[in-house]
């Protein structure tokens, strides 16, 4: 298959391309324009260089996305601004990723490759705090921040292009990824922050007490979704939530990433004004429409995941 991962260079966009290149029949292209504030860096596929084509580039640059998008089987769209702080400091620099960048993707695969299979990556966020114990596709939108709102915006455009335009589109919604090729930085997932703390055996702070809670997940269960979904035509067309049933408190988490790495230690702080005005709190999302259409489940508990992840951090010492 041809295949085209636009934010390849990024976490989830560069455990994909592995996933991709499993099957050695798949021809790769990356598009990634390397932004210098999303934190993106081709050292992240150094180890697949030659086995891919590598594009830089941005979803702003029509003619160049208009000649990728033809002649692809399928297409991911990992591509997005996801960092929440940045969004409410420059939330132009947000929408011109995120949706409108979305927006010139649609557009050209609907002119030029309307027979491609386009999965879209978004998040758990866009459905802001929770409103009740369990979480899935029913519940509502009350996003907590412009990343969050621009996401469901979005999810949106993917759907009306499939309603409209009958375009084969698919939407997963993610939470809380975690392993290698993560980016160390606080405003791209926690998760992946807390192992860097760790790691560089540095201290994790964790705001207040610890017990708003979530779901993680491993980035390869990620990838081994994302790679099935775009192959499952029962899929196509709908939103999905694709999270791991493992819940757990973020003092729990930060605690077992201590213990596996075996490096750093733990404390807690006061809660910002603006990280507490944005925080979602308890969030438990269930995945089962996703798990009952495709009889997927994530391979990986959270402490599975930290110890490969912890080989591969060895490994690159």
């Amino acid at each position: 298959m041809k295949i085209l991962i636009i934010g390849g260079a990024g976490f989830l966009g560069a455990n994909l391309v592995r996933r991709c290149l499993q099957d050695p029949a798949n021809q790769v292209t990356i598009l990634d324009s390397l932004e210098p504030r999303l934190r993106a860096t081709t050292r992240n596929l150094r180890q697949v260089w030659s086995q891919i084509r590598f594009v830089r580039g941005s979803m702003g640059d029509e003619p160049l996305i208009a000649q990728l998008v033809q002649d692809q089987d399928i297409i991911f769209n990992c591509a997005a601004q996801t960092s929440h702080p940045i969004s409410l400091q420059d939330p132009l620099f947000d929408a011109e990723v995120n949706c409108l960048g979305n927006l010139r993707v649609l557009e050209a695969i609907r002119l030029l490759n309307e027979h491609a299979t386009v999965v879209y990556t978004s998040s758990s966020t866009v459905i802001g705090k929770a409103l009740g114990d369990i979480i899935d596709e029913s519940h509502g939108e009350k996003p907590l921040d412009i990343y969050s709102a621009n996401k469901g915006v979005a999810e949106k455009y993917y759907r009306i292009y499939n309603r409209v335009h009958d375009l084969k589109t698919i939407v997963l919604r993610f939470a809380n990824l975690y392993g290698p090729y993560g980016k160390g930085y606080p405003d791209f997932g926690f998760v992946n922050y807390f192992i860097h703390l760790a790691w560089t055996n540095q201290e994790i702070k964790i705001f207040g007490a610890g017990d708003q809670s979530r779901n993680v997940m491993y980035v390869e269960d990620a990838v081994d979704i994302l790679y099935a979904a775009a192959q499952n035509p029962r899929l196509i067309g709908e939103v999905y939530f694709a999270a791991h049933y493992e819940h757990l408190s973020v003092r729990d988490i930060a605690a077992s990433i201590v213990r596996v790495l075996e490096r750093g230690q733990v404390s807690h702080t006061e809660w910002p004004d603006e990280r507490r005005r944005i925080e979602i709190d308890r969030v438990e999302i269930s995945a089962a429409r996703l798990y009952a259409l495709t009889g997927w489940k994530p391979r990986f508990g959270f402490e599975a995941g930290l110890r490969k992840t912890r080989q591969i951090l060895m490994a690159e010492e």
